[in-house]
């Protein structure tokens, strides 16, 4: 676990082979292991591959028009737009995706007390930790991933097209690596931990 933690890397350029059901399978399960607030293990995966990838490429890349032309969601993140569009590129690639939902999320307009308000920041770090339990998997069985957040530039056109209970979170790409990252440069110890004895 600790060398898949030091190896992992975010992938963007993926083989055309493709990934066996049982490896996506048997990720997802490492997923579901993660610990969750109050157990309440607020998660759904919908896997996407082949045709239905294409489907939701499309969907995805009229969120991005959208964003581009007209009302725009995320107007002060203008500036990450052409991120957007090579993330696009990047899931036409891979050949899994994999959409990770929160069941109990509520809408991103929804007005929260502080009590759901807390909720629902458990239930995104459940989610999360259970996303970082798929990619360690992912590299241990050599199988690349890339965890993607730039699907809030066309959340409205994602969620339509997904159908799905829930609140929408991330999505994260699945295949075997055609690049090799080194590691990325990481904050020094000293800069994000504070002793109290």
């Amino acid at each position: 676990m600790i060398s898949a933690i030091f190896d992992r890397r975010s992938i963007r350029k993926f083989l055309g082979k493709p990934v066996a059901k049982e490896d996506i399978t048997e990720i997802i399960q490492n997923g579901i292991k993660a610990p969750s607030s109050k157990n309440r293990q607020p998660w759904r995966f919908i896997v996407v591959q082949g045709k239905e990838k294409e489907e939701m490429l499309k969907a995805f890349r009229q969120g991005i028009s959208r964003e581009e032309n007209e009302c725009a969601l995320l107007l002060e993140s203008r500036q990450h737009l052409d991120g957007a569009k090579h993330t696009a590129t990047i899931m036409e690639e891979a050949p899994v995706i994999v959409f990770v939902m929160n069941t109990l999320g509520k809408s991103m307009e929804a007005e929260l007390t502080a009590e759901e308000r807390v909720s629902e920041i458990c239930n995104v770090q459940s989610v999360s930790a259970a996303i970082q339990n798929m990619l360690l998997a992912a590299t241990e069985k050599g199988i690349g991933s890339l965890w993607i957040c730039d699907i809030f530039f066309a959340y409205a056109e994602l969620c339509e097209w997904l159908n799905s209970e829930g609140q929408l979170l991330a999505a994260v790409a699945f295949g075997y690596p055609n690049e090799f990252p080194k590691a990325r440069q990481r904050k020094q110890l000293e800069e994000v931990v504070v002793w109290r004895d």
